[in-house]
Formats: structure tokens, C-alpha cells, sequence
């Protein structure tokens, strides 16, 4: 889904970030003056509020170069750091018109919201800070950051966490990230063993919230393999087994244990599923697809055929998972999107612009975006089911239905029916979208 490579020798880095490399090893202060003087002038356009700027500054600083990407972390990061997490996730979204940058946007949100949250507890204060941008990466930082801190952590604790964002539905997607982002951040804890952190989500006593922390920890196991030294990775986690500090809590903290947990297998497309509890299956299969083109270098025809081995309830969610890739691959061309997802059987087409579209609006938490790809879909079929999931994720993101069926109302109009449906605004599926389900189970 996303890649990138890091550092060569210290001497050389701060000059190689800059695009300023000469054919001579700068001595070691002339480097350091060097940062020093990108540092103070980030953080002056920072304290300006001046997000274009600071984002034409860092384009301009941080060059084109493998070594960009630590150089934009940092950067942002440092913003972040300092307070000026708005500014910093503005700037993310002016570099995000270069299309690599906007394909891996959300780790560098991540970095922005691991930045923001580092020493601070008062997650809802946090929350305030951030943005939906970039599939609300920055929400995620900041949950990753606060687990950093911990050896071990109780029922109440987990459960305490998102408690601010379960006071009304009308914090439904905020609460999604926080509990998204304790996947990350269990799954971390516990040294990337993905089977203590789903038990750490597993200590949530409601079911939605534990389904959530599922998708972000088989999301961490995915991208600590794939990105390795992404943001989150410089994160400081323990290396003990555990401390005393949680006894006496409702329930004994989980601990820290040195064992690896084996993320991928090249023999086996459906690992980790393929282990999991029935519990954990859907979840997986949300983002197995991820571990599929990891494991075969990005064939979309290859692992559109290993979903068709997945097991019978699982195969629609795996397809939904291949359009959540096809969307990264394709970084927002509509066409190659439907290329891909073409190479799709047509049985199972629709349930790729299902998750095609859900990711869509996932990146920046507008319908909108996802209504204009649901109009280049070429069939009927993969319409019905790509307005629907435009409906589910307005039923997250708005929590009065005038609100939602105005969200609607600029889908085509035969299809309008499944958006309303999947925002529960009715509550009679459309008979279009019967029978998109009834081939799927043929």
C-alpha cells in the first residue's frame, strides 16, 4: 500500500533532506547549522499560521530524494510538537497535490498526531487539534503516542479512553478514530504481537468499538511490515515484561512479552485470517488485501483471484478490502480505478467500488468525492452498491437525517434509493440493491 526506504551516514543526511547535497561530506556544525536554520524557518511560518507557506518551504527544502520522506516527518512533526498541529496538517494538504505525497499522506498525519499527542493525556483536547485529512491519520498519532508510555493496560483504562466521544452519535466518526487508533496503539504495545493486541481490543465492552480496534490492529500488523519505519516505529515502548503500576485495577494489565508474532506469509494469501478466531475474521479480511499485494508485489489480478478462495462470508469483504487498495494504487484517477477493479469477476465487482468508494471519502471525510467516483462506475450493479456505501459512511459522518438525505440528494436519481438506505434514512432496501446482494451469495 505504501513504501518507503530511510538514512545513510548522519554526516550526510541533513544535506541530502535539503537537496542541497554537494559532492563533498559537510563538516558535522555546517549540517547541523543547516537544520537549525530549515527548524527556525518551519516553525516561524508555523507561529504565522501560514500553512502555504510552510508547505512551499518544505517542497522546496526537503527536495525530491528518497530521503523526503523523513524530511516531511520531521518537519511536520516538529510544527506539531511545538502546537501548531492545524498549520502542520494544512501544509500536508497543500503538498498533498504531488501525488506520492498524497498516496502517503496518512503516515505523515500520523507523524503530525504522534507529534501533538507525545506528553499529553487529555485525549479530547487533542482530538480538537486534529483534522479528518488523510483518513484522519493525525487522530491516530495521537492515540499511538499515548499508549507509547505503557508497559501494560487494564479494562477500565481501554474503556476509558474514547469515553469522551460516546456521549451522542453525533461523535460516531471521532469515536471510530479513537478506537481505530487504540488498535494501532495496543498492537505497538505489545511489540507488533497481533494476537495480544486484538485481546487488548478485546477488554472494550462494546462490540462496535472492539470491531473498530480490530481494523487498526491488523492495520499496524500490515504496515509495521510494509512501511517499517514509519513515524510510529520511533515511538519508545519498554522492553520489560510488564510493571506493577496497573495493579489494582479491574483487571490485571496484559504485559509486554519479547515473542514475535509472524505478520505475513508469503505461502498462505489469507494469513494472518487464516488463524484468526471467527470473532476476528471480518476485520482481517478488511484489510487482507493489503497483506495480498504485499505478498505478491502488487498484482490487483492476483489477489482478486485469492479472494475468490476466501472463505463464503468473507469473500465480499475481502473484495471491498481489494477496492480500499485499488483506491491507494490508483490515487484518485477515476479510470485506473475502474480498471482495476474491472479485473474483478463481475460477480463481485460491486463489492470493489464498495470499498473503493468507502476509502475515497475516508481521505478527507467528504461524500461528495465518493458520489463523483460512484458516476464513472459503469455498471449498474457497481453503482447500486458504491451509492450505498456512500450512504454508510454519511450515516457515520452526519447524525441528523435531513442532514443525510441532503447528502444524498446529488446522487444520480435511480440510485439515490441505496444512498438513503445505506445512511438509514429508510429503512426498505431498494429492490436494486436486493438483488446486487442475492448474486453475491449465489
Amino acid at each position: 500500500m505504501l513504501r518507503f526506504n530511510l538514512v545513510q551516514t548522519a554526516a550526510l543526511v541533513v544535506f541530502t533532506l535539503c537537496g542541497c547535497a554537494s559532492a563533498a561530506t559537510p563538516a558535522p556544525d555546517v549540517a547541523t547549522d543547516a537544520q537549525q536554520n530549515i527548524d527556525s524557518l518551519v516553525i516561524a511560518r508555523a507561529q504565522a499560521g501560514d500553512s502555504s507557506g510552510l508547505a512551499a518551504l518544505l517542497a522546496k527544502s526537503c527536495g525530491k530524494d528518497a530521503e523526503r520522506t523523513k524530511c516531511l516527518e520531521t518537519e511536520l512533526s516538529l510544527a506539531a510538537g511545538k502546537g501548531y498541529v492545524k498549520v502542520a496538517m494544512g501544509a500536508l494538504n497543500k503538498l498533498g497535490s504531488d501525488p506520492e505525497i498524497r498516496r502517503t499522506g496518512h503516515v505523515y498525519a500520523h507523524a503530525i498526531g504522534i507529534a501533538a499527542g507525545t506528553g499529553r493525556r487529555d485525549i479530547a483536547e487533542s482530538f480538537t487539534q486534529c483534522s479528518e485529512s488523510f483518513q484522519s491519520g493525525c487522530y491516530h498519532g495521537i492515540i499511538q503516542a499515548w499508549f507509547a508510555s505503557l508497559d501494560s493496560v487494564s479494562a477500565s483504562e481501554a474503556n476509558e479512553l474514547c469515553a469522551p466521544f460516546r456521549t451522542s452519535e453525533a461523535q460516531r466518526w471521532i469515536r471510530f478514530q479513537c478506537v481505530h487508533g487504540m488498535g494501532h496503539g495496543l498492537t505497538m504495545l505489545y511489540n507488533h504481537d497481533l494476537p495480544k493486541g486484538l485481546a487488548g481490543c478485546d477488554l472494550l465492552s462494546d462490540w462496535w468499538d472492539r470491531h473498530s480496534c480490530y481494523s487498526g490492529a491488523f492495520m499496524e500488523n500490515i504496515v509495521n511490515v510494509t512501511i517499517p519505519h514509519h513515524p510510529a516505529s520511533g515511538l519508545a515502548h519498554h522492553e520489560s515484561h510488564g510493571s506493577d503500576e496497573h495493579a489494582g485495577h479491574d483487571m490485571a494489565g496484559m504485559e509486554h512479552d519479547t515473542a514475535k508474532f509472524k505478520a505475513v506469509d508469503p505461502n498462505d494469501l489469507h494469513y494472518p485470517c487464516s488463524i484468526m478466531a471467527e470473532r476476528y475474521l471480518s476485520a482481517c479480511y478488511e484489510m487482507q488485501t493489503s497483506v495480498m499485494l504485499y505478498d505478491n508485489k502488487g498484482d490487483i489480478a492476483g489477489a482478486a483471484k485469492a479472494c475468490e478462495t476466501a472463505p463464503a462470508a468473507m469473500k465480499p469483504i475481502c473484495f471491498s478490502s481489494l477496492g480500499r487498495d485499488v483506491s491507494s494504487y490508483a490515487v484518485q484517477d477515476h479510470s485506473e480505478a475502474v480498471r482495476m477493479c474491472s479485473l474483478v469477476t463481475p460477480q463481485y465487482q460491486p463489492w470493489c467500488y464498495h470499498g473503493l468508494v468507502k476509502n475515497l471519502i475516508d481521505l478527507d471525510a467528504k461524500p461528495q468525492d465518493g458520489i463523483s467516483m460512484c458516476r464513472d462506475v459503469p455498471t449498474p450493479e457497481g453503482k447500486t452498491l458504491c451509492y450505498n456505501a456512500v450512504g454508510e459512511q454519511v450515516m457515520i459522518l452526519m447524525p441528523a437525517p435531513e442532514a443525510r438525505r441532503s447528502a444524498c440528494s446529488s446522487s444520480e436519481t435511480e440510485y439515490e434509493a441505496a444512498c438513503l438506505y445505506g445512511a438509514r434514512v429508510s429503512t426498505q432496501a431498494p429492490g436494486i440493491l436486493l438483488k446486487v446482494w442475492e448474486n453475491t451469495r449465489k
